[in-house]
Parts: structure tokens; sequence; C-alpha cells
């Protein structure tokens, strides 16, 4: 799956394939073959990479055209809530 809108967003902001590789504790080969497609990106970097770009994992899939990110789910919410409770 080639996933064109990883090098957009990453382009846009002036970043290197390095730093971002560093981000998400890859190599930079290794994030290169998640650009363009090579190898699957997995889902929890994927996840980190919408956090880190303000953005929706459907938006980084070209699933969507909107950039700005969803809103926090409720069951987000209250697992966070739950862990704090119990610490």
């Amino acid at each position: 799956m080639d996933i064109l809108r990883l090098k957009e967003i990453r382009e846009d902001k002036d970043i290197s394939q390095g730093e971002i590789a560093r981000f998400l504790k890859v190599t930079q080969p290794q994030y290169s073959r998640y650009e363009s497609g090579i190898n699957t990106i997995p889902i929890e970097k994927l996840d980190k990479l919408a956090s880190f770009y303000n953005t929706s994992t459907d938006y980084l899939l070209c699933r969507t055209d909107e950039r700005t990110p969803y809103p926090h789910s409720k069951m987000i919410k209250y697992e966070k809530k739950k862990e704090h409770t119990h610490s």
C-alpha cells in the first residue's frame, strides 16, 4: 500500500525521513519503505504519526481529505480516567 500522504505531510513540515524514523524508533531505510508502500506501517506507528502531525489516521491513509483530527472518543476519556483511579 503506497501511503503518499506520509511523504507529503512530512515534506510540508520540512522534516527529513531520518528525523521521523528516529521519532518512530525505526531506521531511515525502514521508514522509507513505509512511505513507498514496500512495507506496511504498523498501526501503532501510524497512530503515533497521526498524533505527531495532529491529524487522523484516515487522512494519512487517504480515506479522507479532511486534515483536522477527529474529536477524542468518549471511550478514550473513560479509559484514561480508569487508569488514574487505579494508580
